[in-house]
Order: C-alpha cells, then sequence, then structure tokens
C-alpha cells in the first residue's frame, strides 16, 4: 500500500502504531477502538471540539486543560484517556482524526479484516451485497467489510477500491474506453 508523504499522516500513523502496540499488548484494543469512534463522534459533532483539535491558535497547557476535561467527563480507559492527553501536550490534536482512522484500520488489519469502498449505479440488494462480499473475501483471502455508496453517473456496473488497487467495472468506464478506441479507428 502507498504511503502519504503528508506530515499529518506520519504523525497520525506513528502515534496509531504506538497506541496500537499498547492495547494489543494490554489486550484492550476492542474497547480503545470504540473509544476512539466516540471522540470521533465528538471531534465531528461538537463545533468547539472539533475547533480545539483543528485550531493552532490554543497553547499546549490550553488543549491539554480541555481535552483532560473532555477525558474526564467521558470517562474512557486509563490507556485512551492517558494517550489523548500526551497528544494534546505534545500538540497534535490536530492529527487526532488521522490517528482515529489509522487505529481504526491497524485493528482491522490485525482481525484480518480488510475495508472495501464500494461505488455502484443502484444502491446493492442484500444478495447483491452478500454475493460481491463473499467473492472480495475470496480474493483477499480476509473477511470484507463494504462503505457502500451510490453514484449515477456510473450508468452501471461497480468501482471497488480495496487499499491501492481499484477494479471499475462500471458502464460509464466502458463507454468512455470504446469511444476512446472508435476515435482512434476513424
Amino acid at each position: 500500500m502507498a504511503k502519504s508523504s503528508s506530515p499529518v499522516s506520519g504523525v497520525a500513523e506513528r502515534y496509531a502504531q504506538s497506541l496500537f502496540e499498547l492495547a494489543r499488548d494490554e489486550g484492550s484494543l476492542d474497547t480503545v477502538e470504540s473509544e476512539l469512534q466516540r471522540f470521533r463522534a465528538l471531534i465531528d459533532e461538537s463545533d468547539d471540539f472539533r475547533r480545539l483539535v483543528t485550531s493552532p491558535v490554543f497553547t499546549a497547557v490550553e488543549q491539554e486543560r480541555a481535552v483532560s476535561a473532555v477525558v474526564d467527563a467521558v470517562k474512557p480507559s486509563q490507556l485512551t484517556g492517558n494517550f489523548l492527553r500526551v497528544v494534546a501536550g505534545n500538540r497534535r490534536l490536530f492529527a487526532l482524526p488521522q490517528i482515529i482512522s489509522e487505529f481504526g484500520r491497524l485493528a482491522a488489519a490485525h482481525r484480518g479484516e480488510v475495508e472495501a469502498e464500494v461505488v455502484s449505479a443502484h444502491a446493492l440488494t442484500d444478495e447483491q451485497r452478500a454475493e460481491l462480499s463473499a467473492a472480495l473475501g475470496t480474493y483477499c483471502g480476509k473477511t470484507v467489510t463494504m462503505r457502500e455508496s451510490v453514484d449515477p453517473a456510473l450508468l452501471g456496473g461497480l468501482v471497488v477500491r480495496i487499499g491501492s488497487r481499484q477494479v471499475d467495472t462500471s458502464l460509464r468506464t466502458k463507454l468512455n474506453s470504446l469511444k476512446l478506441a472508435l476515435k482512434e479507428v476513424g
């Protein structure tokens, strides 16, 4: 899988990897993952908390004090609470959303799961979803969690992304390929 050259992603990967190793060694991967998802929801739902996380105007002391207050209110496990305080104290709150995503990816990989992004022209039926999930699981050799979206512009077919791999069987792409082939002939 291709690594991003973004400084934020590098920070996020290092912090997530450290937390993952601590949680794995402590046997609390599921607990930490669910607690981090609660904090992700707080970032998404609270304008004030999102501002605290993303704004560079707050000092490390202000960020650490605010995060400690949130941790005291939410009462996560000691590992998650201490981790969030360290992130705030080190002025790395800006990377928290990416840290949470990366931790989720590491935990899923540890469980033998992989996420597939599936874009279809129409919503998939339960039967199609099950068949696609089984086919992707056979292809990857892992349990597949699908994140689905609908894009009517595809006209038909699917676009499936797993990690850095993409399979595009959409009618739109096939028609564009045919159009290019016809231009070359004529």
